[in-house]
């Protein structure tokens, strides 16, 4: 028992570490970090296992023993095959929002999703939002169409599928979250971006 309380707080230590490091990395800290570990998953299973986690890990500084390794995956292993769930491992490691947070980002996707239908793609765009003013589209470089995809895909975190969810605008905003102090700038930025 005292073992396990000993490598539970070696795993809770380490996420505080990764969170850290990625927080200090700005606003997109996270979705990096997200990235890199989707780079690792060679066989796009969405789960890492304990060795390519550790060898994740030791690439960005953070060292890690197989213990730990095997622990970190444990705890995050959704389905009991031994390999972390990347996607649950990468929300546990984004701080927490406030309700108020929470409303203000359901909000703007609700003014996004035109449809309705719990995705935004770019057809959902064209009734929001505006490429005409983009500087590459002014120069004639990209079309409107290229501009919207573009912007689309500041959002488009988990699959570059041109369709954006609600779990995805989330988490864009939750990176964006931990570099704004308080809640009450964080939902006036947000509501005067998307004119709420």
């Amino acid at each position: 028992m005292c073992s396990f309380v000993l490598i539970m707080d070696t795993v809770n230590a380490t996420i505080e570490r990764l969170r850290a490091q990625c927080l200090s990395r700005g606003a997109s800290g996270i979705q990096d970090l997200a990235r890199f570990f989707r780079r690792l998953d060679k066989d796009g299973s969405r789960s890492l296992d304990a060795e390519e986690l550790r060898q994740g890990l030791g690439q960005l500084g953070l060292d890690v023993g197989e213990a730990e390794a095997e622990a970190l995956c444990k705890r995050w292993d959704r389905d009991g095959s031994g390999t972390l769930d990347l996607e649950e491992f990468l929300q546990a490691l984004q701080p927490p929002m406030s309700q108020a947070r929470e409303a203000v980002i359901a909000a703007a996707f609700a003014k996004l999703d035109q449809t309705g239908d719990g995705v935004v793609t770019v057809d959902d765009l064209r009734g929001v939002y505006s490429g005409r003013a983009h500087p590459k589209v002014r120069s004639g470089e990209w079309t409107e169409d290229e501009a919207l995809h573009q912007f689309l895909d500041n959002f488009d975190t988990f699959e570059k599928d041109g369709q954006v969810t609600l779990a995805e605008f989330q988490d864009y905003y939750r990176g964006l979250s931990a570099s704004v102090d308080t809640d009450s700038e964080f939902v006036a930025m947000v509501s005067n971006a998307w004119r709420l």
